[in-house]
């Protein structure tokens, strides 16, 4: 066969023969993306403020050695209580929906990836590492974070550490490349068509391209279309009602769980965790500490106690929420108050019954605490917590992860632990 028929390998510009890469094609992508990335990033701190994880003993958190990547940590509010439910449904819906732009963004450029030499110049070299930094970063964070989603946990470690120490990885080389191509993406964005192959001096037009099937537009279309289609099947998720059962792609989406009072999503059942129901019965106490005291309590001396009711949701990491719920029990500031910490309780060191898990231990801070909508539930929409649901108690919070709303309680800890 002659030479002129041999195929090109990919560092030859010739190997590369679609007609729809370009310029303005990747400036519109990259435009989408920045908006995009830049909402997740902030949804993202955001989540991870949420678990307060410079509480001290460090209980919640998961990424010790954080440093000054924690800056910004505040203490997570209360109000509104649905704060979380928005905010990490946002970043998981929008993460899910823009899979199919950051797809069609890295096959626009995927031609610069192997162009040689290397390196032309320091900057050149500059932007060489940004985009690799920058397209394994964000194939890491989008992968394990749509595996966390699914509840596929097969990568290797804990999700929080790998997630928080990638995304400032991948942020980083984010801005980096902003701010190395942004000149170039406004005069794309301002020119109509692109350049010639011959006049290209961003190697992304193709020097022999094929006949096109497809026009740009419609390329753009296509991967709108697909966006819009992964955002009907996930969203519901986090809207819940009715809309729930479009969210065919989420684990807790179109699953029906149940009906009743208790028939609403969980992530654990009390078998996964090592829940026994000899755990949960007569001889189950919850011992409450604090101020130098300490008192054990049944089940029949909690409901004994002045009862409160609070609406609230369940929200978790995965971006599934539920409906406001209708939990009566025992407000935390009055288990303070059984030991003396009645005036201003301090934070909070929640202990639960089941064998393992990131968060058998949870911390809550001093105005979590003191919210009269904190408590202790006993009961959920006029029924006995069920034992999917934390029978025989079980912690619930406005606006905290659904991780911090401990399941089966047994030792609550105010102040030092």
């Amino acid at each position: 066969m002659g030479a002129h028929h041999r195929l090109a390998p990919p560092t030859s510009p010739t190997f590369w023969r679609s007609p729809l890469r370009g310029p303005r094609l990747t400036a519109v992508l990259g435009v989408v993306l920045l908006a995009g990335i830049t909402l997740l990033f902030v949804t993202g701190l955001l989540s991870y403020a949420a678990y307060n994880p410079d509480l001290a003993g460090g209980v919640n958190d998961k990424t010790p050695g954080k440093g000054l990547l924690g800056f910004y940590l505040f203490d997570w509010p209360t109000d509104p209580h649905w704060i979380y439910r928005l905010t990490q449904g946002v970043h998981v819906t929008l993460g899910v929906a823009l899979v199919p732009v950051l797809l069609a963004k890295l096959w626009s450029v995927i031609p610069k990836l192997f162009t040689l030499p290397p390196a032309r110049s320091v900057g050149h070299a500059l932007e060489r590492v940004s985009l690799l930094l920058l397209v394994g970063g964000a194939l890491f964070e989008f992968v394990t974070g749509i595996l966390n989603i699914q509840l596929e946990y097969l990568f290797p470690g804990s999700f929080y550490p790998l997630h928080f120490y990638g995304a400032w990885v991948f942020i980083g080389a984010f801005l980096a490349h902003v701010v190395l191509r942004l000149p170039r993406t406004v005069r794309a964005l301002r020119e109509r068509t692109d350049p010639a192959a011959d006049a290209d001096d961003t190697g992304l037009v193709a020097v022999r391209p094929d006949r096109p099937t497809v026009s740009r537009r419609g390329a753009l279309g296509l991967v709108g279309a697909g966006s819009l289609l992964l955002l009907a099947t996930t969203a519901g998720q986090s809207i819940g009602g009715r809309w729930r059962r479009t969210a065919v792609l989420a684990p807790h989406g179109g699953r029906d769980p149940g009906s009743g009072p208790n028939g609403f999503q969980i992530n654990k059942t009390a078998a996964f965790v090592g829940i026994r129901p000899q755990d949960t019965g007569d001889d189950w106490r919850l011992t409450v500490e604090g101020g130098g005291r300490r008192v054990r309590l049944d089940r029949a001396a909690l409901l004994a106690l002045p009862q409160h009711e609070s609406a609230l949701p369940i929200a978790c990491v995965e971006g599934w929420s539920t409906d406001d719920q209708l939990w009566s029990g025992v407000r935390l500031r009055d288990l303070a108050a059984l030991v003396g910490l009645g005036a201003q309780p301090p934070d909070l060191l929640v202990e639960s019954l089941q064998l393992h898990g990131a968060f058998r231990r949870a911390a809550l801070r001093g105005n979590q605490v003191r919210d009269p909508r904190s408590l202790l539930a006993l009961r959920v929409g006029g029924a006995e917590l069920s034992a999917d649901h934390g029978r025989p108690a079980r912690i619930i919070v406005p606006a905290a992860p659904g991780v911090l709303n401990t399941k089966w309680v047994s030792r609550l800890t105010f102040g030092e632990w």
